[in-house]
């Protein structure tokens, strides 16, 4: 059994039953032995670029977001505070500064989750302990 946390892009991607998913990412979600984690950081990452206009919903609403996760057997991870207190811990790296990416890849290495990510600039951690599939 795989721990999966979606990074921001493949929750919205899964959700919206993207073509952007890789064939190995939806095998890996469709696994009834993995377990799939939404972390709420991505919920206020989504929520925040919303509400500045630089996400863009047609499909679903932000409100309805918790409501797809449930049905398709995503499970919510709260961020706890010493994963909030111990961020500093992450290196920066070729100034991947952008807090909600660093903060996915905490809440995996410190739990042990793999992430779920395209993001090719999210693989720089793996040195750090980070697992990250596509």
């Amino acid at each position: 059994m795989k721990k999966l946390l979606l990074d921001t892009h493949t929750l919205l991607w899964a959700i919206g039953k993207s073509d952007e998913l890789s064939q190995n990412t939806i095998e890996q979600l469709q696994d009834t032995k993995n377990k799939v984690f939404v972390s709420a950081v991505s919920l206020w990452e989504i929520a925040l670029k919303h509400s500045l206009g630089k996400l863009v919903l047609d499909a679903f609403s932000v409100e309805d977001i918790p409501v797809y996760c449930a049905k398709i057997g995503f499970e919510m991870l709260p961020l706890e505070p010493l994963e909030a207190l111990g961020f500093h811990l992450l290196p920066a790296k070729e100034n991947h500064k952008d807090p909600f990416d660093r903060m996915l890849i905490y809440q995996c290495i410190r739990n042990k989750y793999t992430l779920v990510s395209k993001d090719s600039k999210m693989r720089l951690y793996e040195g750090n302990g980070l697992k990250c599939i596509w």
